[in-house]
């Protein structure tokens, strides 16, 4: 049996279930590029001392195109979403021209969790996971 040599430089993929801290911000970039962004609020709970403590992590989430219009319109503060994305770093000048860096997570899918009367007081809409669009 020969033996098989496999190269595989890593993987970068992140799966995130959480709550949208605020409601998201579309934006459109040059040649009508839409950009959409807002955190995440992930939650787990811990026993520290006997004690439950839940502890919140915040993550910079960004769709692009397609699926940030998609977004925009099912999207808003307070919605349980289940994720699929990669974590990018990139980095900006501030206003004092320093060199700064921020990660974020570009959102490849998502699909809103939830139970239909999360939703009732809205228009209807179709729970269904939204591929990105390049």
């Amino acid at each position: 049996m020969t033996p098989y040599i496999v190269n595989m430089s890593g993987i970068n993929k992140v799966i995130l279930v959480g709550h949208l801290g605020k409601d998201p911000d579309l934006r459109y970039l040059q040649n009508n590029v839409a950009v959409l962004s807002f955190p995440l609020a992930t939650s787990e709970t811990i026993i520290k001392n006997g004690e439950k403590i839940e502890q919140t992590e915040w993550h910079n989430i960004v769709m692009w195109r397609g699926l940030a219009e998609a977004a925009e319109k099912m999207l808003k503060k307070g919605r349980l979403i289940y994720m699929e994305g990669k974590c990018r770093t990139r980095s900006f000048d501030d206003k004092n021209g320093l060199k700064k860096y921020t990660t974020e997570i570009v959102a490849e899918s998502f699909t809103l969790l939830g139970r239909p009367g999360d939703f009732e007081q809205e228009a209807p809409i179709e729970k269904k996971q939204i591929p990105i669009d390049e």
